[in-house]
């Protein structure tokens, strides 16, 4: 009985510590900090406040309203316009013209350089959240 017992707390330290970095590895940083995160239910949070929501239809919502859609093809929209798309490749694109990329570890790049890091979120919520909640 006791060997039951000690490998159902091995099993629940096990998941208690999966948990906790599945938690984490949806931060987003800038600059080495984290500055947002993306919860497993799409709620996109900055500074530790709620200010958006990835819906799993593709809508974003921010401050409760919808603002804008992510499509399935990549094509990012905001207020019914085309403004971006993220590529299957993890290229950024504003307005036609690649102005980042969603590397495939999470780092996020800037015109060649590292400006952050999105390991554990999708490309695609990765850069519409530069799109709806870092650029206004």
């Amino acid at each position: 009985m006791k060997k039951g017992l000690f490998l159902s707390f091995v099993f629940l330290f096990a998941v208690m510590v999966l948990n906790t970095n599945q938690a984490t590895a949806q931060d987003l940083r800038k600059n080495g900090s984290i500055v947002g995160k993306v919860e497993s239910n799409g709620d996109v949070r900055i500074n530790g406040s709620i200010v958006g929501k990835f819906e799993s239809n593709g809508d974003v919502r921010k401050s409760g309203s919808i603002v804008g859609k992510i499509e399935s093809n990549g094509d990012i929209r905001k207020s019914g316009s085309i403004v971006g798309k993220i590529e299957s490749n993890g290229d950024v694109r504003k307005n036609g013209s690649i102005v980042g990329k969603i590397e495939s570890n999470g780092d996020v790049r800037k015109n060649g350089s590292i400006i952050g890091s999105a390991q554990g979120v999708k490309k695609e919520y990765a850069a519409a959240a530069f799109f709806f909640f870092f650029i206004d």
